[in-house]
């Protein structure tokens, strides 16, 4: 399609087997293009395990759409346990990225962007994160960016004369629900997996929504020096 903003995750494995999931985003909306199957499995339905905080009605959505698009890669590594070694290179239009790690840590990132990308009114406040993709980014870089994200949204919800918050108490709020997504999400998992790669991957995800707002404040101390251009 034109005007894709595409994203190309490849994973070789120690054997020497290799699987590659190339993801097709609007740059509009950055909305998750994909077919979608015609098998899908009972666990997508959306009062499967449904999460607690789901606005979603079974009315106009009966299928979660976060579990309609992650099925096949849900389906793919169900048989894989989280701490197997893996290559992944990670290939975007600007530049590529390459880490020798486990599956857990190596799915994580391809998750986190379904989970962004697929419609969940929940997760889709992260999705200007996926137009500026980092794989693999630190506890310290994803804080950066995550503050960077919700002040850029302040400044827009300023300039179209709407409330703005200049704390980061809106943020901690955001991952708090997030946080919940991912736990509830994980329930849905457990009943597709065998083993524990898919579970794992989203658990990593989880840690990191729970360490955030417990890190930003500190970690903008720690680089505040940096700014002193600013603050003369």
């Amino acid at each position: 399609m034109e005007n894709a903003l595409k994203i190309k995750y490849a994973y070789t494995f120690k054997n020497g087997a290799k699987k590659a999931f190339d993801l097709v985003l609007d740059t509009g909306t950055l909305g998750l293009v994909a077919e979608r199957r015609r098998d899908l499995p009972l666990w997508t339905l959306l009062n499967f395990n449904k999460c607690a905080i789901c606005p979603l009605n079974e009315i106009s959505h009966a299928y979660c759409p976060v579990a309609v698009n992650l099925s096949g890669i849900v389906e793919e590594f169900k048989d894989f346990v989280s701490y197997e070694e893996v290559s992944v290179m990670v290939t975007t239009e600007e530049r590529a990225y390459a880490k020798h790690t486990t599956i857990q840590q190596g799915l994580s990132p391809l998750i986190g962007i379904i989970m962004t990308t697929s419609g969940c009114p929940v997760m889709e406040r992260l999705k200007p994160m996926v137009r500026f993709h980092l794989p693999f980014a630190s506890l310290e870089e994803t804080v950066f960016r995550m503050v960077s994200m919700f002040l850029i949204a302040q400044y827009l919800r300023h300039q179209d004369g709407k409330p703005a918050e200049w704390s980061l108490n809106g943020l901690a709020k955001i991952y708090a629900e997030v946080e919940q997504v991912n736990q509830d999400f994980a329930q849905r998992m457990h009943a597709a997996a065998k083993k524990d790669a898919n579970v794992n991957a989203l658990v990593n995800l989880d840690c990191f929504a729970k360490l955030i707002p417990l890190a930003a404040e500190e970690m903008l101390k720690e680089i505040k020096p940096y700014f002193a251009a600013y603050l003369k």
